[in-house]
């Protein structure tokens, strides 16, 4: 009787690795996938949008599908906003709206901030406080101009109190749910390290709805400049709701594009000192920035 034998196993490789002076380890920095991808500047990607659609805007004014009564080409618009510039009408007009957005949100972020503490800290306060203020919410702040003018008058008390009450709603909504959406958990553990109720408000409360606040803000900035440019058409004399009043008049849609344009810009301003903020004061909470 014949007996098979297996064939002999084959010699495996050997993967150990072997260290030692004579045999330093290489070792390779792991990159993340999302930076090795970034090989365009992230600032000429940001920018590559506005740039096409100034292009194309070019194009079709040179072509003549876009005529000037319609909309000025970008290059008639650039002459017109250097000619503002230069008889110092834009700067006037500017201090004039910055003033104004500047008072409007000081009063809005009080009263909104202030409203937002009472209903958010205490119950009492929220019975009394969060039912009237989300009913006057859902009026359309616009529809109150004319009593605003019957109340206040055709000076600069109704366009404040426009924008006033636009920054106030948004803030209000925010920093209430930021307050509301605390930690449980959080509370309890600072309640048994002893803090006082005025420590829990200070160490906790406020921290954990900071980010919300800045949110609102951010939002209430928004509607800052979207109020101004419905207040500045109650008989102003002066701002740039002003002169694209005057615009409108003699058909000039190169002044109302470059009016457009300030109020774009001043916005983007105001959210990047506002980004700048949140990225100093929230240092403390690491979130995700996308890939």
């Amino acid at each position: 009787m014949s007996i098979s034998h297996a064939p002999p196993h084959p010699q495996e490789p050997d993967i150990s690795v072997k260290s030692g002076p004579d045999t330093p380890l290489d070792l390779e920095p792991i990159v993340p996938a999302s930076s090795r991808r970034a090989r365009v500047p992230r600032w000429l990607r940001r920018t590559t949008g506005p740039v096409l659609l100034l292009a194309l805007w070019q194009v079709l004014s040179a072509t003549g599908v876009l005529t000037a009564d319609v909309l000025a080409s970008p290059g008639r618009i650039a002459q017109v906003a250097s000619d503002l510039i230069a008889d110092g009408s834009l700067a006037s007009a500017m201090t004039t709206s910055l003033q104004r957005v500047a008072a409007g949100l000081l009063l809005g972020t009080l009263v909104g901030t202030g409203l937002a503490l009472v209903s958010g800290l205490f119950r009492i306060g929220e019975d009394l406080v969060d039912a009237p203020v989300q009913m006057l919410r859902t009026v359309p702040f616009v529809g109150l101009i004319p009593l605003f003018i019957i109340w206040f008058g055709i000076g600069e008390a109704p366009k404040v109190a426009i924008i006033t009450l636009g920054v106030t709603f948004p803030l209000y909504l925010n920093v209430y749910a930021g307050i509301r959406g605390v930690d449980a958990q959080l509370i309890e553990a600072g309640e048994s390290l002893g803090l006082s109720r005025w420590g829990l408000v200070r160490h906790v409360v406020l921290p954990g709805a900071l980010p919300g606040a800045l949110t609102g803000l951010r939002y209430s900035l928004g509607i800052a400049w979207l109020a101004l440019v419905f207040a500045e058409q109650v008989n102003a004399d002066s701002g740039i709701g002003f002169l694209m009043v005057q615009a409108r008049d003699f058909l000039r849609t190169d002044v109302i594009v470059v009016c457009l344009i300030v109020y774009a810009f001043l916005g983007l301003l105001a959210d990047f000192i506002v980004r700048s903020l949140e990225r100093l004061l929230l240092q403390w909470r690491p979130t995700f920035t996308g890939r």
